[in-house]
């Protein structure tokens, strides 16, 4: 039985960038979601997007049907809009049956309000696939210490000291799950 591989990490050490980098180098098509801060200068509040981990960066569209929530300075969310967690997060973490791993990238505090989409995370983890997700390292949100006290998730500490070793001691387990 394979483990999934839960990367957990402060904001900005290179969850998502490992994730990346692990699939690029395995070649495995990936399912799930991605979600994706737009930081502009100048503005204040700075949009959240989730898309479909099977969809290249530069066909990702931002719009009001994919927006999640909006943070201002300090990581303090103004807006957050669990239902698109609820609809599109969930189907994006069902519809999964050709891919070889399930990618989150990232679960954190804003999907607290989302029950089913919640639910289809906690789905994927009890499922067969391999999952490779970014976690935020808030161990104070109840959903997010249910994810990593899964049994069959193995958390893995990443920090800008560990983060390249980390890519040559995952990478083997990645390309393993072909």
């Amino acid at each position: 039985m394979k483990k999934h591989i839960l990367l957990r990490g402060e904001r900005g050490v290179g969850k998502s960038t490992l994730i990346r980098r692990l699939l690029e180098a395995s070649d495995l098509q990936p399912g799930g979601f991605y979600t994706k801060m737009d930081k502009n200068p100048g503005e204040l509040m700075h949009p959240i997007y989730i898309y479909p981990a099977t969809l290249p960066e530069a066909a990702r569209k931002r719009g009001e049907e994919n927006l999640v929530g909006r943070c201002g300075e300090q990581g303090r969310f103004k807006e957050i809009f669990p239902h698109v967690f609820d609809t599109l997060g969930s189907a994006y973490l069902k519809d999964t049956a050709a891919c070889r791993v399930i990618v989150m990238d990232e679960l954190g505090f804003l999907e607290s309000e989302a029950q089913a989409f919640r639910a289809a995370v906690l789905g994927v983890l009890d499922g067969e696939v391999p999952v490779l997700a970014a976690v935020k390292d808030r161990m104070d949100v109840p959903f997010l210490h249910q994810v990593c006290a899964h049994p069959r998730a193995e958390v893995v500490p990443i920090d800008t000291q560990n983060r390249d070793a980390l890519f040559h001691r995952l990478l083997p387990i990645v390309k393993s799950w072909k």
